[in-house]
């Protein structure tokens, strides 16, 4: 059995905001590595629905009026308006099909599981073991990541299928996951199942 065998029972694959704001062209934050994270994250939702796994798609959702009383985490500020509420941009990318089956998380923040449900549904369904993957490695990526691991969730970073605006920006994501609190893999050695 390979080290990155999955218990399709205990796992859930995690898709981090994947969308059009981030890997269109046509995004207002587009970064050709998200762009470029498409193929493999396709072939890991392949991969995870042919053995059962679970998958969860975080939507990164931005109601417009969100930091207007803000003391001092303004999103806006650092990347100007992105992911606005009801926009194309927050809608995930078409290439990534989200079925009925799938669980789709909005969030407001880098991290997925700040003031989202993520943890209680994660929790009450025994998935333990999370393998993320998605855009971009060193915000949402790490920050989703981190807080997991955290809550003691196993996160697994799939290193190739990650979206970043740099090369170095993903290499450092993945190095800090791996040695302060997760683990690393690539799409090729990941297999689903009992």
């Amino acid at each position: 059995m390979s080290e990155f065998t999955f218990d399709s029972d205990s796992t859930a694959l995690v898709v981090v905001d994947m969308q059009n704001g981030f890997c269109h062209p046509d995004g207002s934050l587009y970064a050709p590595g998200s762009e470029d994270a498409l193929d493999p994250i396709s072939t890991l939702l392949d991969r995870a629905r042919e053995a059962d796994t679970q998958v969860v798609f975080t939507r990164d959702v931005h109601p417009p009026e969100q930091f207007e009383d803000a003391h001092y985490y303004d999103e806006f500020e650092q990347w100007g308006e992105h992911v606005l509420e009801g926009s194309w941009e927050a809608e995930i990318h078409d290439d990534l099909e989200v079925r009925p089956e799938d669980h789709v998380v909005e969030k407001h923040t880098y991290d997925a599981f700040y003031r989202t449900e993520l943890e209680g549904w994660l929790k009450t369904r025994h998935l333990r073991d999370l393998v993320i993957c998605g855009t971009l490695a060193n915000v949402c990526v790490l920050h989703t990541a981190g807080s997991a691991g955290l809550r003691d969730f196993r996160p697994v970073l799939v290193e190739d299928a990650l979206g970043a605006i740099e090369a170095d920006h993903r290499e450092y994501a993945v190095d800090h996951a791996d040695w302060l609190f997760g683990e690393r893999t690539t799409v090729e050695e990941i297999r689903f199942g009992d």
